[in-house]
């Protein structure tokens, strides 16, 4: 009986190999990998993971090699294949790994030349304090000094900012931006029902879409809007657009592609909310959606405050006015002025004015510098708006996507707190160069000094509440909507904050015990 069942368990395959038929039998009680790596011997091919082996009948149909797999006989062998692409990936993984091995070398090598130079500079430093030097000595050891910081700022720029531009593009602004690749690169989503009504939402969640789906979603935002009609917009060429536009944004923490569409998004949300189709032309609305889109192109993750201060490309550019809003404006219309990328060729003369006038207003309108000025312009309307009126409708365009563009607080606390951490983590990147250079470091900026509680309070008190509530004055939807969850957002911060004064007390309580 033991012979009879050990005999009736064992199968037996035919190949064909090199001209010639072979027979391989194997117990139906293996598994897959046992029955894989016996083929793959009588192939003769190492199985090293790097070959993929699969077997294919006399109709071309791949078989799965499994114990249940048919028989066959010596008229109907099985063919071997084989397929190298593992090879490849494995090459193009290991070449990947020797590019990360050379950052982190030069990493290192500008860390050891920051010791170096830093040492010196000590040295030198200490040489004017106390051995009272000749003056023609003093100022030969400052110029050693400066050529040594200067010598420390290139190295760290180097390191600091090589993952955060764009290969081969600076920050100067004088080049026609083109795409990198053509469509489509990003596949057509169906959106769902449920996906359409809920991008309408202030509350929507843009932590769970992949870059390619926002594509997606922003390039739905148009048709639904009814923009691409009214523009005589090529679908082609808005694809185009949208995937510039996402190539122009750089990989910062906070001001990066996700942000814009954040804040398109919020925009996209106030529009519905507001029912802004019944009060504006289409014409405002692609102003107000493209201007969104737009609004933080080739952000470098530094503050104007740092551009100024530092004396870069940029203020030097636009004479310390609004640097980065006029950079992120020069971008956006040097992708518009590439034909293939034009998303308002079709529109007249007149029209693509006005379009590019006010677009350049709402990204101007920005910068927080100007936040006082804009704010004080649309208290003096709002109680007695008129929608016909075109300063009136310029101040409430700008109060909305000003509204759009900090209007992180008013998403649920599981959206909004992550964004507080990217913000958070640019800052701390700004105010850590702006002490090794010796520039001035705001203290909301600096990690020794700032915490999420007191980073929010102010902010939410002194500018967010205040704006959202003078725009509920003129829609009143805004209340319940955005400004209620503003204040949950205050007091939630206010209560850490009591939190964390009350634990610094205890601290600080239990050290004196001690003492």
């Amino acid at each position: 009986m033991g012979h009879g069942s050990s005999m009736e368990a064992t199968k037996t395959i035919h190949l064909r190999l090199n001209g010639t038929i072979e027979k391989v039998k194997f117990n139906s009680h293996c598994t897959s990998k046992d029955i894989y790596d016996q083929l793959a011997r009588v192939a003769g091919l190492n199985t090293n993971g790097k070959t993929t082996l699969f077997l294919k009948d006399e109709d071309g149909v791949v078989v799965t090699i499994s114990p249940s797999m048919p028989t066959n006989d010596e008229s109907t062998p099985y063919d071997i294949y084989t397929d190298d692409r593992r090879s490849q990936e494995d090459d193009n993984f290991q070449a990947m790994i020797s590019q990360v091995t050379d950052q982190f070398n030069r990493a290192f090598k500008v860390e050891e030349l920051k010791t170096e130079l830093s040492g010196r500079l000590s040295a030198l430093e200490r040489r004017i304090e106390h051995e009272g030097l000749k003056s023609v000595d003093v100022e030969k050891c400052k110029k050693d000094i400066s050529e040594i910081k200067d010598q420390i700022y290139e190295a760290q720029k180097t390191f600091t900012d090589y993952s955060r531009i764009r290969p081969g593009t600076g920050i100067c602004d004088d080049h026609k931006i083109s795409l990198k690749r053509d469509i489509p690169k990003y596949p057509k989503y169906t959106l769902s029902q449920e996906t359409i009504d809920y991008l309408k939402q202030p509350t929507f969640d843009m932590w769970h879409w992949e870059p390619n789906e926002m594509l997606s979603l922003l390039e739905h935002m148009y048709h639904q809007l009814g923009l691409v009609q009214h523009f005589n917009m090529n679908p082609i060429t808005l694809k185009r657009w949208l995937l510039c536009v996402q190539e122009n944004y750089r990989n910062n923490p906070f001001h990066n592609f996700r942000h814009c569409f954040c804040v398109a998004q919020m925009m996209y949300g106030i529009i519905h909310l507001c029912k802004l189709w019944e009060l504006m032309t289409p014409e405002d609305l692609g102003i107000l959606i493209t201007a969104c889109v737009c609004h933080d192109l080739d952000h470098p993750g530094y503050n104007n405050t740092y551009q100024i201060n530092a004396r870069t490309e940029l203020a030097i550019r636009y004479n310390d006015i609004s640097p980065l809003e006029n950079h992120h404006c020069a971008v956006a219309f040097q992708i518009l002025s590439n034909p293939e990328c034009n998303i308002f060729s079709n529109v007249d003369v007149e029209m693509y004015k006005r379009v590019r006038s006010n677009i350049t207003m709402l990204i101007l309108a920005t910068d927080m510098a100007r936040h006082g000025e804009i704010m004080e312009s649309f208290n003096n309307k709002v109680d007695d708006f008129d929608f016909e009126n075109k300063d009136h409708l310029d101040a409430l365009k700008m109060v909305l996507i000003k509204c759009c563009d900090i209007s992180n607080e008013v998403r649920p606390m599981e959206v909004s707190e992550p964004w507080l951490d990217c913000l958070l983590e640019e800052y701390f990147n700004q105010s850590d160069r702006e002490k090794m250079e010796g520039l001035p470091v705001a203290p909301f900026m600096d990690r020794d000094k700032v915490t999420k509680p007191t980073a929010q309070i102010g902010f939410i008190k002194f500018v967010l509440l205040p704006m959202f509530e003078t725009a509920a004055r003129l829609f009143p939807q805004i209340d319940t909507v955005m400004v209620e969850p503003l204040r949950q957002a205050r007091d939630h911060y206010e209560e850490l904050k009591m939190m964390d004064d009350q634990e610094k007390k205890e601290k600080k309580n239990s050290r004196a015990l001690k003492n």
